[in-house]
């Protein structure tokens, strides 16, 4: 059957990757630039969409943290949260798994009490409309010194709804760093949270290799570049290893050159466990939905494709197994396996 925007929008989804700072809308940080002084953030909207016309990545990290400087307020944290759970749960998005870098809000004067406070009392704001978990992850660029922050910040400062821990940011940044970054993701993992690094984004497959091996990861984040190595790609289609695949992510960023590239279709023929996600949705000009709505008019997938992209999302969560059937479900209602 034809893939239809009803049939998309119908579709019950999860949200495995997505980011907090990341998922503010225009309307969101324009509010934010006018609200804050001592920035570069544009509080026009025709030059904030400008300013966020990426050129590769390192102009996109650096545009990131420009926004991210304008949270610098628990209200502010709650803000972001609210946001985004407005927008997905619009998208009928039963679950979302929120990355947040409570590093960057530490850094600019908040104690990790009150950025706790504000993700928890965010979360049961939103409760009635969609389920809010968090994975804190370490912002690569700043080595050591955010690893054990944000270890500590997961360990003794925790959110009620923490559930992962994971590590983003430009991956070549974490050479040198291998060794703090590794005893955080163990104290993190003792502790009982699930190992989720970006790895395989914008380097090649070592970076995954160390994922899976120096940091035990669940689920790996993007991992596109696994399909350089042969072994690798044996290894996740043989433990069938979540990846978290964010297509217009990668055009906008410059890691594939465009979306008729991506290798989303060839990973899924490989065999591997692909889940789809929006990344930072505003600021490449897309939604959870478009990402579905992309995989089938770009990419080439059926109605029965998209529905499984749904269901691995679900089961790759970190949901509960009764709510994770309840949603399962749902799909099945939808479009029948």
């Amino acid at each position: 059957m034809t893939v239809t925007d009803d049939f998309i929008n119908a579709l019950p989804k999860v949200e495995l990757h997505v980011h907090l700072v990341g998922s503010a809308s225009v309307p969101t940080v324009l509010e934010l630039a006018r609200r804050h002084t001592g920035h570069r953030v544009p509080t026009d909207e025709a030059a904030l969409r400008e300013f966020c016309e990426f050129r590769d990545f390192p102009h996109f990290a650096e545009v990131y943290f420009a926004v991210n400087g304008l949270v610098r307020e628990p209200k502010d944290v709650a803000t972001l949260v609210t946001g985004v759970a407005r927008d997905l749960a619009a998208q009928n998005v039963r679950y979302v798994e929120l990355t947040v870098t409570p590093f960057s809000h530490v850094s600019v004067g908040m104690t990790m009490p009150a950025v706790t406070e504000a993700l928890d009392q965010a979360a049961r704001e939103v409760a009635d409309r969609i389920e809010v978990a968090y994975i804190f992850d370490i912002p690569g660029e700043f080595g050591d010194e955010a690893a054990r922050a944000t270890a500590d910040h997961a360990l003794n400062h925790p959110p009620e709804k923490l559930v992962g821990f994971g590590i983003g940011g430009i991956e070549q940044d974490r050479l040198g760093h291998e060794k703090a970054i590794r005893d955080a993701f163990r104290a993190a993992v003792a502790a009982g949270l699930h190992s989720v690094p970006h790895a395989g984004e914008m380097t090649g497959p070592e970076t995954i290799w160390e994922a899976i091996r120096g940091l035990k990861a669940e689920r790996i984040g993007h991992g596109i570049s696994c399909l350089d190595d042969p072994e690798l790609v044996a290894y996740l289609r043989e433990t069938q290893l979540p990846l978290e695949i964010c297509p217009t992510s990668n055009v906008c960023t410059k890691q594939v050159p465009d979306i008729a590239a991506h290798p989303l279709p060839r990973m899924l023929a490989e065999g591997l466990y692909v889940t789809l996600n929006s990344d930072d949705p505003p600021m490449f000009d897309t939604t959870l939905t478009n990402e579905y709505r992309v995989a089938a008019r770009d990419l080439g997938l059926g109605r029965k494709d998209l529905a499984n992209l749904a269901r691995n999302g679900v089961r790759a969560s970190f949901l509960p197994e009764d709510r994770k059937q309840a949603i399962l479900t749902e799909i099945d209602a939808i479009e029948p396996t």
